[in-house]
């Protein structure tokens, strides 16, 4: 029936629900579980859950690694509960904020035998809502509850972790300050997630390779002028040499923190207090060093249509997934700005550890 929501809708549906702390029933061959985020979990919903069956946490093995856990699940690992688990054991298993202070951890038991699918699925979920990428896991052997959202991954397949197809909603003129000559189009996904933007300055031949620039969301860099990133200085720096050609297109991507959320961006800078790089912060976290997908960056240029690019960027991950996604990346045009006392150890574990060219 057409009132009903489409498999995107139902995926919409259940992030939703992870954010505000509620259950989500997944079922795979046969096998259902109910799953909560770590993040979000409260006192009561845990203890309800353990009326239902033991459950088990899912962490990524990045963030296994940091606990000394075992991860044989390959990219995850499935944390039993010790019998006198809370809450706040749980929260502290999924987020490393208070890992110095509480060094002996532990032990994690990890399980080794029967299936991860679902647990893998919970964990993608969580990401993608931009929680810590940790989810409590129960098997369902009774009734199923009629309220919460469900999704048979079965029949989802590979929609899971594919990007919605994304839509152009309106455009309209935007004199900007480099060029009176700017436009700014509104894409959104299908299945109403965060909109994507593409400012185009001038009339850019579509029949010849465009510069453009696919810059991720940065609210501490881009708009509070934050010192600890170059992505502010990289954003005028692109606006201002695209204006100088006198066309082209920046494409502002919502994938703040590298695809993590700003909230998980302001923990992996808590982490940086503590003494760990960008990197080690964002594997401490359950991440990895980059979790942006660039192939919306190709799927937005190709609507506007064009078929290759001039790409400012500085890093070899982006021309090689917009390579990938069937957007000819012609030139990599360098774009290295923004360097200061406050990133200067931040750009260089970007160099030395994420392969950016600086």
């Amino acid at each position: 029936m057409a009132l009903a929501p489409s498999l995107p809708e139902q995926i919409a549906r259940l992030r939703g629900d992870l954010r505000m702390g509620l259950g989500v029933i997944l079922n795979k061959s046969g096998k259902s579980v109910l799953a909560f985020a770590a993040e979000t979990l409260s006192e009561e919903r845990l203890r309800d859950s353990l009326a239902l069956g033991q459950p088990v946490l899912a962490i990524t093995a990045r963030r296994a690694a940091t606990l000394h856990a075992r991860a044989y699940d390959g990219d995850l690992a499935r944390i039993s509960l010790p019998k006198d688990a809370g809450v706040d054991w749980v929260r502290a298993i999924a987020d490393p904020s208070g890992d110095l202070m509480h060094p002996l951890m532990g032990p994690c038991l990890s399980l080794r035998q029967g299936r991860a699918d679902l647990h893998r699925a919970a964990i993608a979920l969580c990401k993608q809502a931009r929680l810590l990428p940790a989810a409590l896991l129960v098997e369902l052997t009774g009734p199923v509850p009629e309220a919460l959202n469900r999704l048979d991954l079965d029949a989802a397949g590979p929609l899971l972790l594919n990007s919605s197809p994304l839509s152009k909603i309106t455009s309209a003129r935007l004199p900007l300050s480099v060029s009176e000559a700017g436009r700014l189009s509104v894409f959104r996904p299908d299945d109403g997630g965060e909109e994507h933007y593409a400012v185009e300055i001038g009339r850019p031949d579509r029949q010849q390779p465009v510069l453009a620039r696919l810059h991720s969301a940065c609210f501490t860099g881009d708009l509070l002028g934050s010192l600890k990133c170059d992505c502010g200085a990289q954003l005028r720096a692109a606006l201002a040499q695209i204006a100088t050609e006198g066309h082209g297109v920046l494409l502002y991507l919502n994938q703040e923190g590298r695809g993590i959320g700003l909230a998980n961006k302001m923990r992996a800078y808590s982490l940086q207090d503590q003494g760990f790089d960008t990197v080690e912060a964002n594997h401490r976290l359950g991440f990895e060093d980059d979790e942006r997908d660039f192939r919306l960056g190709a799927e937005i240029l190709s609507a506007m249509g064009f078929s290759s690019v001039r790409l400012l960027t500085n890093n070899p991950r982006k021309v090689a997934m917009m390579n990938a996604a069937g957007m000819q990346v012609v030139e990599r045009v360098p774009l290295a700005v923004g360097r200061n006392a406050h990133n200067t150890g931040y750009l260089d574990t970007k160099a030395a550890k994420s392969g950016h060219i600086l």
